[in-house]
């Protein structure tokens, strides 16, 4: 067992500023930004006075709602040094879920983008805000939100009510560095310094707690799965907000001093132009991006001969997309990741030089420092190797658990520390991990995690529904698809497209069901318990046709 790390994320980027000081840390291909170490320290540095300036607290939470922006990525480093917890939103979400989450995490501040693809977040916020309209920045006083204060726009325009990330970058300049050194030094590594919402079971999202030990060390396992070295340069197209961005991508370079290269929104183009023009050694994504890549019409039009590793994880890698990323793409040491939020998030990873048999038929080993063991579901009883069970872990990477739901965490993990994934898995004699199904009714779409509960609990809302259930159905393009099965109340009628479009704005669009069946009844047990297994059966058969 190698010793694990125990330093902040705001420490370990000032050590890597100090060992490499010249080495580019930071570049944006499209837009031409560049940034050595030494300066995306001092950049950060100044984010992280200019927040303080503002009078955000340790401990404080801080939202970041923007797709892989410099400024987020200025954000993850800037709150490891200030010691404000950085609260990621995706970026898919509507109206319902950002009030949800603002509420919940009890954010003080939210740094967001004007808009994103369709939705202008801008007017998102002033829906849940009205009061933004007539506050003066920093003094929110929202009655829907009442622990925000500080709203944060990235973008030329001024707003009412907000400050600019401009303006965050003037105030920086009246707080002494000594100031900042101070908080720096007061921080632990085992203070939560990140905070995700992952959907729940019980239909709302939960804030998964994550430290500073949690990712920093996460990320330095991952790295040596792939053999990154301060020489290598990553391609980021997945998502920031996600852990796959934010600890697999970030994270894994600045451990080892390796270049981050983010795409700042995923475009296939983009990212084998990216790939191309940086040189890149390693490439991150889920299966439908590779896929998308390795389909874009120009394919072959690129110079991927850099192109050495990388992780492909989020849902199942299909075997035929594995062998095209080595064979087509040139990453003959590409690697598969399994994990999930709740553990900062890898568990297991395959290494470069694990034989092609084992990165596409495993999640591969357990990282070091890291326990894993397959139980009998419900119990603590381990099954013998090749006997399929419940995957649970401990270590270092489990998190300090769920904001403000002490429940859920005991769920979560039991008293001996074991986090109980929830996943169905097989090991073999040598530690590789297959993952066989789920306990859970999490759909996964995309690489995007999907509780059918919370689209459930959204969808009692609308008046002519009396009851309804949500399955997954796979899908070629993103794994799985979103069905609902409703039973209307009596004497309604009602069309598939008027339920999608009651959902439109409201609830992301990856979580709008694609397929609707209107229904009398469901399969039920004798107890009286639906029968969802059954409904995924008839799912499936409707979907082919």
């Amino acid at each position: 067992m190698s010793e694990l790390l125990n330093i902040t994320v705001g420490a370990l980027l000032a050590e890597k500023a100090e060992r490499y000081p010249d080495h580019p840390a930071v570049i944006y291909s499209d837009r031409d930004l560049r940034w050595t170490y030494r300066e995306f320290d001092e950049i950060c540095r100044k984010a992280a006075k200019g927040l303080m300036k503002l009078g955000i607290g340790k401990g404080e939470h801080i939202a970041a709602w923007s797709s892989n922006t410099p400024e987020w990525l200025i954000t993850q480093f800037a709150t490891g040094k200030m010691g404000a917890v950085l609260v990621t939103v995706n970026t898919n979400y509507q109206t319902a879920e950002l009030e949800y989450l603002l509420k919940q995490s009890d954010s003080t501040t939210i740094i967001l983008m004007e808009s994103y693809k369709d939705s202008s977040y801008i007017d998102m916020l002033y829906e849940i805000a009205p009061e933004l309209e007539t506050s003066k920045p920093g003094n929110l006083n929202c009655s829907r939100l009442p622990y925000l204060k500080n709203v944060i726009v990235l973008g030329e325009k001024k707003y009412p009510g907000t400050y600019s990330w401009h303006d965050i970058e003037k105030l920086s300049e009246t707080v002494p560095d000594s100031e900042l050194d101070d908080r720096l030094a007061s921080l632990r590594p085992d203070d939560v310094i990140n905070m995700q919402y992952t959907s729940g079971t019980t239909g709302f999202p939960k804030g998964v707690m994550l430290t500073h030990n949690n990712i920093v060390n996460n990320g330095f396992y991952i790295a040596g799965c792939m053999k990154l070295t301060n020489q290598d340069r990553l391609c980021i197209p997945v998502p920031f907000f996600h852990c796959f961005g934010c600890v697999l991508g970030t994270m894994a370079c600045v451990s080892v001093g390796a270049t981050m290269v983010p795409v700042q929104e995923f475009n296939p183009k983009r990212v084998l132009q990216t790939v191309q023009d940086e040189k890149c050694t390693a490439l991150h994504g889920v299966p439908t991006m590779f896929i998308a890549e390795l389909n874009d019409p120009e394919f072959h039009q690129y110079d991927l001969s850099y192109l050495r590793t990388g992780i492909m994880a989020g849902s199942n890698c299909p075997i035929e997309v594995m062998k095209a990323v080595i064979e087509k793409m040139g990453a003959s040491e590409i690697t598969i990741a399994y994990g999930q939020t709740e553990s900062s998030p890898v568990i297991t990873q395959t290494k470069t030089d694990d034989p092609i048999e084992l990165r596409v038929e495993t999640v591969g080993k357990a990282l070091p420092n890291i326990e894993v063991k397959i139980v009998e579901p419900g119990t603590s009883i381990e099954v013998p190797r090749g006997v399929q069970g419940e995957l649970c872990t401990r270590g270092y990477h489990v998190m300090k658990g769920y904001y403000k739901n002490m429940e859920a965490t005991k769920e979560a993990i039991d008293e001996d520390g074991w986090l109980h994934t929830g996943d169905l898995a097989v090991m073999d004699e040598a530690g590789y991990c297959r993952i066989t199904g789920r306990l859970k009714d999490m759909i996964i779409r995309g690489g995007e995690n999907i509780y059918p509960r919370e689209i459930e609990e959204f969808l009692y809302s609308h008046p002519k529904i009396l009851d309804i259930q949500v399955v997954g159905v796979p899908d070629e393009v993103y794994g799985e698809e979103v069905m609902a099965w409703i039973i209307l109340k009596e004497g309604e009628t009602a069309t598939p497209e008027e339920i999608q479009d009651y959902c439109n704005g409201r609830i992301s669009k990856h979580k709008i069901p694609r397929y609707i069946e209107f229904t009398d009844a469901y399969p039920m047990t004798a107890s009286g318990k639906i029968q969802k297994f059954r409904l995924r059966e008839k799912a499936k058969q409707l979907s082919k046709k």
